[in-house]
């Protein structure tokens, strides 16, 4: 059951990139990001009202920092993926892993062994291969600013671990990122364009499908880990760039050149020796997603 769950949270995800994409020629990735937050904090919001729990917490620096850089994670990753093939932005984004690693090592000093070692340097490789055809066309800075998602989300990962081990509950660390997310994105569009494009009854379905597909996604990953063995579900997480490949081929006619495809192959591979090496990288990204 917990493959099943995670495979759900992988069509979802890829459904959130399917809507994200749809949307990308009227709105801006910021706008994506504030309505995504939006639609999230209605949700979580309701299930702190009907269990009646307290959003009053005393690590407000950790939210702080931890909605800040998730909020540029997210806006990057939605701007990428209305730029870029689906499945390569998504790729791109799930580098995070190997971001990680290289933080946790540099400012958790914890050692790394040569598995880890071999995982990173895969793992670029895997992107240098990946973005090459991007960087033969016009978007290149989208191929950047999609990796640097990727990054972001690693200094999310790493604030929520931190928060994780200060004994923050879960389901708080979403609502703020939530909160976060809808404030940082509704400032950053304003200081970008100073305007927003108008939801009407054409485009208010899409919104919302992407709104819930984000949350749907975010609560079947974490009954999946919280069901099953972690490397099993870090495995099956990856579900997400077969999915969003397709979707990519069948709604979008998108082809990527083998070298690719050859590039994403290696990023996943490399994200699961991660994973697997490091038992401290696997309880971070078991607590949260972007």
């Amino acid at each position: 059951m917990t493959s099943s769950w995670m495979l759900i949270a992988g069509a979802l995800f890829a459904t959130m990139g399917t809507f994200a994409k749809l949307l990308g020629t009227k709105f801006s990735g910021a706008e994506l990001s504030l309505y995504r937050s939006l639609v999230g904090l209605v949700i979580v919001g309701g299930f702190i009202l009907w269990k009646r729990s307290s959003v009053l917490t005393p690590f407000w620096r950790g939210h702080f920092w931890r909605g800040t850089t998730g909020t540029v994670s997210l806006i990057g990753y939605f701007y990428a993926m209305t730029k870029l093939p689906l499945a390569t932005a998504i790729t791109l984004n799930y580098t995070s892993p190997i971001f990680l690693t290289i933080l946790s090592s540099v400012l958790l000093k914890e050692k790394l062994s040569r598995r880890l070692v071999f995982a990173i340097a895969l793992g670029f490789i895997g992107v240098a291969l990946l973005l090459r055809p991007t960087f033969e066309g016009e978007n290149a800075h989208a191929g950047f600013i999609g990796l640097a998602s990727g990054f972001f989300a690693a200094c999310a990962y790493l604030n929520v671990k931190k928060l994780g081990d200060a004994g923050e509950p879960e389901w708080r660390v979403v609502f703020y990122f939530a909160v976060a997310g809808a404030i940082g994105s509704a400032i950053f569009q304003t200081l970008a364009t100073g305007s927003f494009q108008a939801i009407n009854t054409s485009n208010m379905p899409y919104l919302l499908g992407l709104g819930i597909a984000a949350t749907g996604a975010q609560l079947a990953m974490t009954r999946a880990y919280h069901s099953g063995n972690t490397l099993v579900v870090g495995a099956f997480a990856y579900s997400t760039v077969i999915f969003a490949s397709l979707a990519g081929i069948f709604i979008f006619n998108e082809v990527l050149p083998p070298i690719a495809w050859v590039g994403m192959a290696i990023i996943v591979v490399s994200g699961l020796l991660a994973k697997r090496a490091d038992k401290k990288l696997q309880t971070t990204l078991a607590k949260t997603s972007a």
